[in-house]
């Protein structure tokens, strides 16, 4: 039940963490010192409710038509392969994250409407939480599944609120090119690994 777990936080912090316009509005939230808790919150709890309908909605779904799970299967794997190899041309091509300099917004209210807009409307988010972790909870069942996704709701508000807290002191860090050659490497080196997993299972 724990290599579960320990999976699940595993593949959720490889999807989450990449260059991409919420992370960077996160950071310029936690740089500016300005509703971090508000921003964090909403990432995260946004993030576990897709989770769960990934690998109890989405994973039970396809569970129960074994032509459907094949066809998932095949469909994420090729994904998590193709992913891993255009982290690999990011790490060669070598890439930073675009903080900017914009004013950041006061209002709370603004603050919450534009974080779950960049959360709830990304495409890229239903593809990573509730089709990719879905397929690969298919893997565990009963207990371990539970471990599964508790760990990778785990990883994502260990993430949100490292990343809004932290903004400060992570900043510098992030905007070297060697930081995130050696991010996107091991994420396309976890995305390989992964797919394999899926494959085996």
């Amino acid at each position: 039940m724990e290599s579960a777990g320990f999976e699940g936080a595993l593949i959720s912090l490889s999807l989450i963490v990449a260059i991409g316009a919420q992370n960077a509005f996160v950071i310029r939230q936690g740089l500016s010192d300005r509703h971090v808790f508000l921003v964090c919150t909403i990432c995260a709890f946004s993030d576990a409710t897709l989770i769960s309908l990934g690998v109890f909605g989405f994973g039970e779904i396809i569970s129960n038509s074994e032509n459907l799970s094949g066809l998932i299967k095949w469909f994420a794997i090729s994904f998590l392969v193709v992913y891993s190899m255009l982290r690999f041309k990011a790490a060669y091509a070598g890439n930073v994250l675009d903080i900017g300099d914009e004013e950041v917004i006061v209002s709370a209210k603004k603050t919450a409407i534009i974080t779950l807009g960049f959360t709830w409307l990304n495409p890229h988010v239903y593809l990573d939480t509730t089709v990719l972790l879905g397929t690969a909870s298919l893997q565990f069942q009963g207990d371990e599944k539970i471990a599964f996704a508790i760990g990778a709701v785990a990883s994502s508000f260990l993430f949100f609120y490292s990343l809004g807290f932290g903004a400060r002191r992570l900043a510098p860090f992030l905007k070297t090119e060697k930081a995130w050659k050696i991010i996107d490497l091991l994420i396309g080196v976890v995305m390989l690994w992964i797919a394999w997993s899926i494959y085996t299972n």
